[in-house]
């Protein structure tokens, strides 16, 4: 039972859910006092060194969820079609005409109605490691091309990186073919890969959303439980948008397992500023 059963399907909260998360997630930072003492950059740096208005981020981030939007109901609605097949083929052979009526109206009094057949919960939650695991290799080495390819960072990364001093909106300002390859493929591929349903994607890509708003969002807030689990975080993901850490830092959005292994991994420690807030400054051999 979950709070949306009898409102909204669980298709539609897979859809709309993790752009609502996103605007609140990302707004709750944006109208935070300007905590000084927290920022990884001074707000100096934001308004000189970015190369983009903040208007125009939200309309790139607004283009990139409409995209995300159509795939992510076009693969929900091929999905439900195709369980719905796997469930009716093995009666359809035994079925007369009358009873595959009778049941093709149970089916639909069930779907209409919410019904939805969940593995258990140990069976979720190695569904949402393997969905963590093909994302990031997805995007680390999709990400990793992308700067490597002279053309598509000209043309297309680049556009990501005009917010050399991150803040919590950009998060998802791409070019919207980044946006399709990078995050709504990436999405997609994880949730068929790990045989998610409907439900658990919700809870997923929420929390993913939320992973990825905080990794660009430029504080480091003291006892933010991101920087206490993941060592791929805010300051780790900063390192990745200044000019020394460029080629370094790709994993995203959740750990640095293929940094590490691949050697593009760039150790850094956070030291205070005398003027306030921290720096993640690199750490060199």
């Amino acid at each position: 039972m979950v709070f949306w059963e009898g409102y909204a399907s669980d298709e539609a909260m897979g859809t709309f859910a993790p752009i609502v998360v996103y605007w609140l997630y990302a707004g709750f930072y944006q109208v935070l006092p300007p905590l000084d003492n927290y920022r990884l950059h001074t707000r100096k740096e934001e308004e000189e060194r970015n190369l983009v208005p903040l208007l125009s981020v939200v309309k790139g981030v607004l283009l990139q969820q409409l995209v995300q939007a159509t795939v992510a109901h076009g693969l929900f609605l091929v999905m439900c079609c195709a369980h719905a097949m796997e469930r009716l083929a093995p009666s359809m052979i035994l079925l007369t005409a009358s009873s595959y009526q009778l049941l093709a109206t149970v089916t639909s009094q069930a779907s209409s109605s919410g019904v939805t057949f969940q593995p258990s919960l140990p069976v979720q939650i190695l569904q949402i490691a393997i969905a963590m695991l093909v994302m990031d290799t997805w995007q680390y080495f999709v990400h990793r091309y992308m700067h490597q390819n002279k053309f598509l960072y000209r043309h297309i990364h680049s556009q990501h990186h005009r917010l050399v001093v991150p803040y919590a909106i950009g998060a998802l300002y791409n070019h919207p073919l980044e946006g399709l390859l990078l995050d709504t493929f990436g999405g997609a591929i994880s949730f068929l890969v790990s045989g998610m349903t409907a439900r658990t994607a919700v809870i997923f890509f929420c929390f993913a959303v939320i992973k990825t708003v905080d990794d660009h969002c430029g504080l480091w807030l003291p006892g933010n439980i991101f920087h206490l689990f993941f060592q791929n975080n805010t300051a780790y993901h900063d390192i990745h948008h200044q000019l020394q850490g460029t080629k370094y830092n790709y994993s995203q959005p959740f750990f640095p397992i293929w940094d590490k292994l691949l050697g593009t991994h760039m150790p850094y420690r956070l030291v205070k500023r005398a003027e306030g807030g921290f720096e993640a400054r690199v750490v060199k051999d």
